[in-house]
């Protein structure tokens, strides 16, 4: 198994953060993992983006040209990312910002209200981690939700601890609203 994720937003909605989640929660689980984060000219409200690799056995390069998978948080990055995702791949894609659905027939796309339910929450700023809850319900070999659990524990610096209640919510309603659409 080898996927290539990338996450993708505005500086500030946690995606770097998101990419390094993944990263821990894979090295709990035994795989192979890489990590290369990118910002725009501002981190906070510029683009930011992160390529990812999860498998596993050892990484020959850390590089994404075709996304196994895509998770966008906002418009130009599912203008961007939507293209170059890899046939039969699959794109999350954050509902709460973006209003027009992805375009290709090729792909899996799932819509995740994840600014909505992060929120409800407590905290807009927790939408990653809905995010990534999903990720985890529709893609389980890259980790489970305990792993991200674990990995978050990790990735957190120790100013932003304080929010663990909200992001492991997070993390668990993006996980449950797949599984239940899964369900029906």
């Amino acid at each position: 198994m080898r996927q290539g994720i990338v996450f993708a937003g505005f500086g500030g909605q946690g995606i770097i953060l998101s990419g390094l989640i993944l990263c821990h929660a894979g090295i709990k689980e035994g795989k192979q993992v890489s990590h290369i984060p990118s910002y725009g000219a501002e981190m906070r409200g510029g683009t930011a983006n992160c390529a990812v690799v999860v498998a596993d056995s050892p990484i020959g390069s850390p590089l994404v040209p075709r996304p196994d998978v895509g998770v966008v948080m906002n418009k130009p990055s599912l203008a961007k990312y939507e293209p170059q995702l890899a046939a039969d791949g699959l794109l999350l894609w954050n509902s709460s910002l973006i209003d027009e659905p992805p375009v290709r027939t090729d792909i899996r796309a799932v819509a995740v209200p994840a600014n909505q339910i992060a929120e409800k929450e407590g905290s807009a700023r927790a939408a990653n981690m809905v995010m990534l809850g999903a990720l985890a319900a529709l893609r389980p070999e890259l980790a489970s939700l305990e792993a991200l659990i674990y990995g978050l524990g990790e990735a957190v610096s120790m100013r932003n601890k304080q929010l663990a209640a909200i992001n492991i919510a997070c993390l668990r309603k993006g996980y449950g609203l797949v599984q239940s659409e899964q369900g029906k």
